[in-house]
């Protein structure tokens, strides 16, 4: 765990449990009890192994070793047996030995085949992670696909104008998600097929290793995109009802991207008569109202968008 061979991605979700589980999982080694296995995930590349399923049992080790929690010392509690109050180093010895060639059964795979499939993985860990409550999609791209990409997108996360277009940070990572939503498609929404989370999925992957001067190109036009929405359309926009609608941002984000990457910034009103005659637009509607992953109701949405934008 200190040398990171066992590796717990810093957007996992964090150390939740109190000191007395922490302590009752301990005892139930030290009594020699059988205890839920580990899942761990060997990256190719790396050689390192992603902590699936596990953390918490794994830094309570840790931190029972270290003999630290939460900044103070760690000793047993909540037990009724005589290892209450004992630390890893005030265990008698007989006992320290038991802990330390005690078995936790841990079970370890890998992608051999195809190479650099990542579908297969989040899949995986979509079902095997056992938190109490279930990862989100971003969640998982952002434990499988950590790096310098996913680094950047929680970065532009912070941008002023993003915030202020939508609102509040996402307990679980949604706003990030439309970051990378926006940037697949203004690269590749083309090359668009569904499901939408393998899109995300292979486009994260595809990405994440960029150089900076890579990831400050995508961030750039990311940044003129929604700087010029705040200004020119509101803050309110991408909601055609109350809430911020992902179909109507996907499309008209990344329209609006590829029309400021080729020329000067339309005025304010033009851009708003646009893109208020396109929330009246059957075929645009068609393509975010229902099924909106669906192949044909993307590329509906995504050539209206584009239609809109282009010649003004």
């Amino acid at each position: 765990m200190d040398k990171k061979l066992f590796y717990i991605p810093p957007f996992q979700r964090a150390f939740v449990w109190s000191q007395n589980q922490c302590s009752r999982f301990i005892e139930s080694l030290l009594l020699g009890l059988p205890v839920p296995g580990i899942f761990l995930f060997k990256e190719a590349d790396s050689g390192k192994h992603l902590v699936i399923d596990g953390q918490q049992r794994l830094k309570s080790l840790l931190y029972f070793a270290k003999g630290l929690i939460n900044g103070k010392e760690f000793a047993l509690s909540g037990l009724e047996t005589k290892f209450n109050g004992r630390t890893y180093t005030t265990l008698d010895e007989a006992d320290r030995a038991r802990l330390d060639d005690a078995v936790i059964h841990a079970t370890v795979f890998k992608q051999d085949l195809p190479e650099g499939e990542i579908n297969s993985v989040y899949e995986v860990f979509e079902r095997i992670n056992t938190g109490g409550i279930k990862l989100s999609p971003q969640e998982i791209r952002s434990c499988i696909c950590h790096g310098g990409f996913n680094d950047y997108l929680h970065k532009l996360n912070d941008n002023a104008e993003w915030r202020a277009v939508y609102g509040p940070k996402s307990k679980r990572l949604k706003d990030v998600e439309l970051i990378l939503r926006f940037m697949a498609f203004y690269e590749k929404g083309a090359e668009y097929k569904s499901p939408m989370k393998h899109f995300l999925n292979d486009y994260m992957k595809e990405k994440r290793n960029l150089s900076d001067a890579q990831l400050q190109e995508l961030g750039n036009i990311f940044s003129k995109m929604v700087g010029f929405v705040k200004e020119a359309l509101g803050t309110r926009t991408f909601r055609p009802d109350r809430s911020l609608n992902t179909a109507v941002f996907d499309s008209v984000a990344s329209a609006l991207a590829r029309r400021l990457a080729v020329k000067a910034a339309p005025p304010s009103e033009v851009a708003l008569s646009a893109y208020n005659a396109l929330l009246q637009n059957e075929r645009f509607i068609e393509g975010y109202i229902r099924s909106t992953a669906d192949e044909e109701n993307v590329r509906k949405r995504m050539e209206e968008a584009e239609k809109a934008f282009a010649n003004i």
